[in-house]
């Protein structure tokens, strides 16, 4: 999708972590600890969409909020473990376009980038593979002209791949993206991929690759090799 992403948030394991997933999901990502720097980011950096922790060192969220509404024409995406009402409606009346709280799964957080990418006329939405058409905002899977059932693990992981189409992305990529976390079995991965081929294969040839010791890929149909 290749939009850029301003990430303001003082763990530096949450801020490595949603940096990962963002950057593993296309997107250009600039992580602070702080928001001291945030106007000369904001003129600099130019990003599509920012992420604001609420509680911060110096200037808190809502103060950057503020900030972010005058400079910029970003999306704004307020992620904190305050979860009371009068939080979250600080946060979207003063101009926020959504409010994520702790603990969250990175793919939730991801899919919320992408959404508030949307609105804002910056994301691409529908994604082609070949005569594969999946529209991850209506949930639909089509190919060759007919819908295709999918689990949601399964649609997650068809989205994933589709929005990195043509790279590699190992299993620990897959289990950070779609679950969250990287100390799942790996072997999650493969029972769904399995059950996700299958399904896409019943419809035309194969466009989930196996890249051996490497991972997985989605991208066009490749000729079939003659022994």
């Amino acid at each position: 999708m290749g939009s850029s992403v301003l990430l303001v948030e003082d763990s530096t394991s949450i801020r490595v972590a949603i940096s990962a997933a963002l950057t593993d999901a296309g997107h250009s990502v600039l992580a602070r600890g702080d928001g001291a720097r945030i106007e000369l980011d904001l003129a600099e950096f130019r990003p599509d969409v920012v992420l604001l922790d609420v509680m911060l060192p110096g200037s808190d969220g809502f103060a950057l909020l503020e900030i972010v509404r005058r400079r910029s024409d970003a999306g704004i995406v307020m992620v904190t473990a305050r979860d009371t009402v009068a939080d979250r409606l600080h946060g979207l009346t003063e101009g926020a376009d959504d409010y994520v709280i702790k603990p969250f799964e990175m793919a939730e957080l991801v899919a919320r980038v992408h959404a508030v990418l949307r609105r804002r006329g910056r994301g691409a939405s529908i994604v082609h593979v070949d005569d594969l058409v999946i529209d991850p905002d209506a949930a639909v899977v089509v190919r060759g002209g007919t819908p295709i059932a999918l689990t949601a693990t399964e649609f997650r992981m068809l989205v994933v791949l589709a929005q990195r189409r043509g790279r590699v992305l190992t299993k620990t990529q897959i289990l950070t993206a779609v679950w969250g976390y990287e100390h799942y079995d790996p072997n999650l991965v493969e029972v769904h991929m399995s059950a996700l081929r299958r399904k896409l294969e019943e419809h035309g040839p194969r466009l989930l690759h196996t890249e051996r010791g490497r991972g997985y890929t989605l991208d066009s149909a490749r000729p079939v090799r003659s022994s």
